[in-house]
């Protein structure tokens, strides 16, 4: 193959991995110009995705397009309790009263959309691209909402999605969520340092 041909394969997959290590740049130092990039990257991504037989994926991509704008709303305009004026919205724990529902809708999504995957699509992995796409769901809202278990989410999503990929052929997109994973990590402590600083006297 050569550089033409490799090109022609693979620069979707080059430009959405680019993009990607750009946005958990960005989510890692908390900017909101993250949301920028989250609605461009899953623009592309829908047609990567649809192309290689990701299908939940795919429809995944739309939602986290409409999400970025949404997410990018809250973290502009969004207040939470103790949020003085002209302050940015704070991190925080995610709060006990959300686990159950939470908790139930990630289940209802999951059987949701292993159900649209095996009845209107020839997906071959069905329940772990279900698995992803519901827990990115809520994933994405705990970012929106600037809740530090956020992190959590996406460590089991992105390494899930890392094996997927690499089973489908993208391998930049699978490397980009391995190393999305360790981030993830490093992510969650960067997060927790940010949240006891927010929480000092000035």
């Amino acid at each position: 193959m050569d550089f033409n041909q490799f090109m022609s394969q693979y620069w979707l997959d080059i430009v959405t991995t680019v993009l990607g290590l750009i946005y958990i740049w960005l989510e890692y130092k908390a900017s909101i110009a993250l949301w920028i990039v989250g609605i461009v990257m899953p623009a592309l991504d829908v047609w990567l995705y649809w192309t290689h037989g990701l299908y939940g994926d795919a429809g995944m991509a739309v939602y986290y397009t409409v999400a970025a704008i949404y997410g990018y709303a809250v973290w502009k305009f969004g207040r939470k309790k103790g949020q003085k004026e002209g302050e940015d919205m704070p991190i925080t724990h995610f709060r006990r009263s959300l686990i159950l529902p939470v908790t139930l809708f990630f289940f209802a999504a999951w059987a949701l959309t292993w159900w649209v995957l095996v009845t209107y699509t020839n997906s071959t992995v069905p329940v772990t691209d279900a698995f992803t796409n519901a827990l990115s769901f809520v994933g994405l809202w705990a970012l929106s909402r600037k809740y530090i278990e956020q992190w959590l989410f996406w460590i089991a999503v992105d390494a899930v999605c890392a094996y997927l990929y690499i089973g489908k052929g993208i391998p930049f997109k699978a490397s980009l969520y391995a190393l999305y994973v360790v981030i993830a990590v490093m992510g969650y402590f960067k997060w927790k340092r940010m949240m006891q600083q927010q929480s000092q006297p000035a």
